[in-house]
């Protein structure tokens, strides 16, 4: 099939209004409409259950029929660019925040970037975490100089609602109760073979977002301490490396960031 036909049958594909592109026949040669509906249907129905699949406490949280609903509006928004059904809604979370019927659900769109961070750690590339001992090596009159490298499969979001308890209060066939309703960053991490979802302390978010954009551990130190008295520089670094958020020490000058 030509470029300019298989771009014809996309569109065909997810807009039923549209006529029968050139060149789809039946096996008999003749142009069938039907068919070509059933197709559409099979593959909005594939899609539909992709996104729950990939976003069930999403799901869970709005219910079967709200949920359909607003992954059948994303699908006709944000088609499929990779054969891998599993990578399909990178952007679904940015979609629930402009989809009017979820505003009643502020904390929805940041459950639904943890449940897009889950997945994309658990296919990230294996590396090797970054150790505690590897930092405790390190003269301290340097360390403030370095930069840590994210490792492959680490994700922070920062919410202004619980969405890390939220999401781990829907793990589990009851739910379980929350503990507050404050604000949450929250650490996805994967260093060996098992994906982990944190929150991080409200004192060391800043630090941790700052190190994680490439800051250095100088600077991040410095934000974070503005940001919170009650900010430990050590005990934040050594929290964040315990999980496995980092997988190399970078050299000032290989800073992504100062």
């Amino acid at each position: 099939m030509a470029k300019h036909s298989q771009a014809e049958f996309v569109a065909a594909l997810f807009d039923p209004q549209r006529a029968m592109p050139a060149g789809v026949t039946a096996a008999r040669g003749a142009a069938d409409a039907v068919r070509l509906a059933v197709y559409r249907n099979n593959v909005l129905v594939s899609l539909t259950k992709a996104l729950a699949q990939r976003f069930p406490v999403s799901a869970r949280l709005v219910g079967q029929e709200f949920f359909q609903m607003m992954a059948r509006a994303f699908v006709d928004v944000e088609k499929p660019t990779s054969p891998l059904i599993f990578a399909y809604g990178e952007g679904f979370p940015e979609f629930i925040e402009t989809f009017e019927p979820a505003d009643s659900l502020p904390y929805l769109a940041d459950v639904a970037r943890i449940e897009r961070a889950w997945t994309n750690a658990y296919h990230a590339a294996d590396a090797e975490p970054l150790a505690t001992v590897d930092l405790a090596g390190i003269d301290a009159d340097r360390l403030y100089d370095l930069a840590l490298a994210p490792h492959p499969a680490a994700a922070l979001i920062r919410s202004i609602n619980p969405a890390g308890s939220i999401w781990a209060a829907h793990q589990g066939e009851e739910l379980a109760l929350l503990r507050h309703s404050g604000s949450e960053t929250v650490l996805v991490v994967r260093p060996n073979m098992e994906v982990g979802v944190h929150i991080v302390p409200q004192r060391d978010a800043t630090f941790a977002m700052a190190v994680l954009a490439g800051k250095s551990l100088g600077v991040a130190a410095a934000l974070a301490a503005e940001a919170n008295a009650e900010f430990d520089f050590g005990a934040a670094l050594v929290g964040l490396a315990e999980l496995g958020a980092f997988s190399t020490v970078l050299q000032p000058q290989e800073s992504l960031q100062s």
